[in-house]
């Protein structure tokens, strides 16, 4: 795939205002949705809780946490996922 097929580099192939998916994949531990939950909201101030939906590993070691926020921008997005991925229970942002 060339440059020219995904736009520039930096260049955002999102138009936003757009709602954009997140899949929070961390180690099962009390109060790890919450915190998800938490730094969601603190980029996405408008996120509503009763879209947030969670999914346990098959042997429960692993919880999934989606959310479906309302994307302003890059640097936000680009900010969530850094504040999501230094957390230290999370094992991948998608």
């Amino acid at each position: 795939m060339t440059a020219g097929e995904h736009g520039q580099a930096g260049e955002s192939l999102l138009e936003y205002p757009c709602d954009f998916p997140l899949k929070i994949l961390g180690h099962t531990r009390p109060g790890f949705a919450q915190t998800v939950l938490a730094v969601v909201k603190r980029h996405a101030p408008d996120f509503d809780d009763a879209t947030l939906a969670m999914k346990p590993s098959k042997k429960g070691k692993y919880l999934s946490v989606t959310c479906v926020i309302h994307a302003t921008s890059r640097a936000q997005l680009d900010a969530l996922y850094q504040e999501l991925c230094d957390l230290p229970a999370v094992v991948m942002v998608l």
